[in-house]
């Protein structure tokens, strides 16, 4: 027989990177939520995936050390036996300090960890080969990643990201790879070559043998690998729980991310709807830092809710070339009370959030104690249902502003749009 599934534990540096982790096991058949409230779930069953949000990828490397060992102490105590770290694929931030806030907090459980280092997503174009990252075939240095403007990404090269670390090949043999990790992880962390996910698919075998000292720590392409891995080797995982009914067929999309792929799949999304479809809400530069001015702003414009259309894009004036003179957590707290606004006026039935500090502050206003993650509208675009505060039973969708082809915004609408049709109860009216 073999043992029943563990609780895996997923501590992520923000929360699409929560979210796109925890989907992969939602994929699998996992009980998968991402945990936004202060308070810890009762129980949890086996096959469960909890993931938690650490904010970690642009603090300081004191202060984000000290925040990932805090979430991963929280997720043993809400019963984790299995712990995930997952880290930017292009290695953006304070990877070495979540590592190492990560070690800290699991040894004390797990004495003699090690952690094993691979960002690799494959079907994103991230590939580790020979110590080096890259992106779509390129150093990551001179990919979008390399010119990020708050955690640019100065090399490829695994000894300067991560110095003093070992970088192996597997060889396919689960227990000859999971000695090999052992070996090589002398410092307590080992950083290992991927370009496929068959390769993903074998250092997840590895990380299955060798047991809970070992922690993965990767992007969601390792995620998606562990997920199928540590399920192969249980007996059952929790059966999955129904889809909650629609409670409108309106969309809102929150586009906070300033990245450029995120401005162009905007743009798509309003050059491709029919403009009777379709309603912009972009407050002014000057309106973000007067919230008195951005209120009596947001209700001159939902005045006439019942003659908003099924599509509402709220988004900053960065999004088009505005100003670039504000913080990124200004902005996104900004439109979150633009979108809490708009909740309480008209019916909506799916959330898209675009960018993980707007999810996060959307999340946060609405009082969301988690997101349940049912599945993906396609790679990097999960999909879940919100538990708790007001805007419960609500559908989100969470991607990073940098991910996805130029069509990904209206791919979602359309899929959002089939969905909610499919789900709405018959009482119930579109206004």
């Amino acid at each position: 027989m073999t043992p029943s599934a563990p609780i895996v534990g997923i501590a992520a540096d923000d929360v699409t990177g929560a979210t796109d982790s925890v989907v992969q096991f939602s994929r699998t058949g996992w009980s998968s939520r991402l945990l936004l409230g202060e308070l810890l779930p009762d129980s949890v069953a086996p096959g469960s995936a909890l993931a938690v949000n650490t904010d970690a990828r642009a603090m300081d490397p004191t202060t984000a050390r000290q925040a990932t060992a805090s979430a991963i102490r929280n997720l043993v105590t809400a019963g984790a036996d299995r712990l995930y770290l997952k880290i930017d694929s292009t290695m953006r931030g304070s990877v070495p300090a979540q590592v190492a806030g990560a070690l800290d907090a699991w040894q004390e459980r797990h004495p003699g960890s090690f952690a094993v280092v691979c960002p690799a997503y494959p079907a994103m174009g991230r590939t580790v080969e020979d110590g080096l990252l890259r992106v779509h075939g390129r150093p990551v240095e001179d990919s979008p990643a390399g010119r990020d403007p708050v955690t640019p990404v100065p090399t490829s090269e695994f000894s300067q990201l991560l110095p003093g670390k070992t970088t192996i090949s597997l060889s396919g043999s689960a227990d000859r790879d999971a000695q090999a990790l052992r070996d090589a992880a002398g410092s307590g962390v080992v950083v290992v070559n991927a370009a496929s996910d068959d390769d993903l698919g074998t250092l997840a075998a590895a990380l299955v043998v060798a047991g809970p000292t070992a922690i993965p720590a990767g992007s969601a392409g390792l995620a998606a690998a562990m997920a199928e891995a540590w399920a192969d080797a249980a007996r059952e995982l929790t059966a999955p729980e129904p889809a909650p009914a629609a409670q409108g067929q309106r969309i809102v999309v929150v586009v906070s991310s300033l990245h450029d792929v995120a401005r162009a799949q905007t743009d798509h999304l309003r050059a491709h709807l029919d403009a009777s479809e379709l309603r912009i809400l972009q407050p002014g530069d000057s309106l973000l830092d007067l919230p008195n001015g951005l209120a009596q702003w947001a209700a001159g414009e939902l005045e006439s809710p019942e003659s908003l259309p099924r599509v509402v894009v709220i988004l900053s004036p960065e999004a088009i070339g505005g100003s670039e003179t504000l913080s990124g957590a200004a902005i996104a707290n900004s439109l979150a009370s633009v979108v809490q606004q708009t909740l309480a006026r008209a019916s909506v039935g799916a959330l898209v959030l675009v960018g993980g500090d707007g999810a996060r502050a959307v999340l946060d206003a609405t009082r969301a104690q988690a997101l349940r993650i049912t599945g993906a509208i396609q790679e990097g675009i999960p999909v879940g249902v919100v538990e708790g505060g007001t805007a419960a039973g609500m559908i989100v969708v969470t991607k990073a502003g940098g991910f996805g082809p130029v069509t990904a915004l209206l791919d979602t609408v359309t899929e959002l749009t089939r969905t909610l049709t499919t789900r709405e109860h018959p009482t119930e009216a579109s206004t």
